[in-house]
């Protein structure tokens, strides 16, 4: 396995992805909103505005009762309170919906890496939109055949900027024991949160979350892997004056998400200088990982570091098709990118990820595609012996 100035190589080695079956057209569900508001007609033209120039236009959801008419659909009632589901109900559906879920899309990513489960050394579980213990990660080690004796590391109620966290987690994991091998399982129920809308405030949250999971298997890339993604370096920083821009509490009924319209012209004014002090004088790389908090997060960085509409078109498409899917879709993103990589038979290509979460917290590293393994200088001269 190939080393560079005393340090073992660390990838992305496979990865998997999963939606569950409802699937809205957001157009149905700004109507759905929009007629919870027949006393704020005002409301509702702005709240059909929202919708349509997000840039979604499905999003998936374990909860099928999105899909009843407006009488009997609970999370969006606005006549009754008592009809609301009190956090204790939403946290039932978590428990029973999630685990499925993150099933699936971790043995896709085990399939994907050609790794049996009982390789796997370390578990990392991400989610911010639901909790129980004993949890998903033991749940987890049944369900897939892990090792009992597996290190376990969940990663809870970090919001958005999670799903990078945790690979940057797991890549320090395998830099510090080389022959470790990581699993990383996302799981969001973002859908399960929603609440009746009255401000204009809560509109710009209900109009982009969706449901899903994604999962990869980090580990140190030998001569028989392909189209990976070779970890770089990374770091968090907390973005200067915007501690209260995006915040996430338990409420009484589901967790209460606010974002500020702030957001994306703060990440517009600190990115770029952010992004320089990752690249360390590098040139911009070719490939970008964005996740796509919204449309004007994406917007916002094309801006302030010039990219092209191509360079983007990942997250653009992820946030169109499924929505933000919270902390799994940094690694939607970057499984397409990769899936696109590999379908055009591209050279190994340097790229950047990036995902925003509460702080305001900006998770950035470095990455770079490659099309199949090249051992090193050291490695050849040695076969050679």
């Amino acid at each position: 396995m190939k080393q560079i100035n005393g340090r073992f190589d660390v990838a992305i080695l496979g990865m998997g992805t999963a939606l569950p079956v409802h699937s809205v057209a957001q157009s149905d569900i700004a109507e759905l909103i929009a007629s919870t508001l027949q006393d704020r007609p005002d409301l509702a033209r702005f709240a059909r505005r929202v919708f349509r120039s997000c840039g979604v236009e499905t999003r998936y959801t374990c909860e099928s009762n999105y899909l009843d008419p407006l009488e009997t659909c609970r999370y969006l009632h606005s006549h009754d309170a008592s009809v609301i589901p009190t956090t204790e109900e939403r946290m039932d559906t978590y428990k029973r919906e999630a685990l499925p879920l993150g099933v699936e899309a971790a043995e896709k990513a085990l399939k994907d890496a050609g790794m049996s489960p009982d390789r796997i050394t370390h578990l990392i579980t991400v989610s911010c939109t639901g909790q129980y213990q004993p949890g998903m990660d033991v749940l987890l080690i049944r369900e897939l055949g892990l090792s009992p004796r597996i290190n376990r590391l969940p990663l809870i109620f970090q919001g958005c900027a999670a799903g990078l966290k945790a690979i940057q987690m797991a890549r320090d994991v395998v830099s510090g024991a080389p022959g470790s091998q990581v699993l990383v399982v996302c799981v969001e129920l973002c859908t399960l949160h929603f609440q009746p809308v009255r401000e204009r405030e809560a509109l710009f949250a209900a109009s982009f979350f969706g449901d899903g999971a994604s999962s990869c298997v980090i580990g140190q890339p030998e001569a028989e892997h392909r189209h990976y993604l070779e970890l770089g370096s990374g770091y968090s920083v907390l973005l200067p004056d915007s501690t209260e821009d995006m915040t996430w509490e338990v409420g009484n009924t589901g967790f209460d998400l606010f974002l500020s319209p702030r957001i994306p012209k703060l990440l517009g004014t600190h990115l770029e200088d952010e992004l320089r002090v990752l690249l360390g004088g590098d040139k911009l790389p070719e490939l970008w990982a964005i996740h796509p908090g919204g449309r004007g997060i994406v917007d916002s960085v094309q801006e302030v570091m010039r990219l092209t509409d191509e360079q983007t078109q990942y997250s653009r498409e992820i946030l169109r098709t499924a929505g933000n899917l919270s902390s799994v879709t940094i690694m939607f993103v970057l499984n397409a990118m990769r899936q696109k990589m590999k379908e055009r038979n591209e050279a190994s290509t340097e790229g950047v990820a990036m995902a925003f979460g509460p702080g305001l917290t900006a998770e950035l590293m470095r990455f770079t595609y490659v099309k199949a393994y090249a051992p090193s200088v050291k490695e050849q001269d040695h076969v050679l012996l």
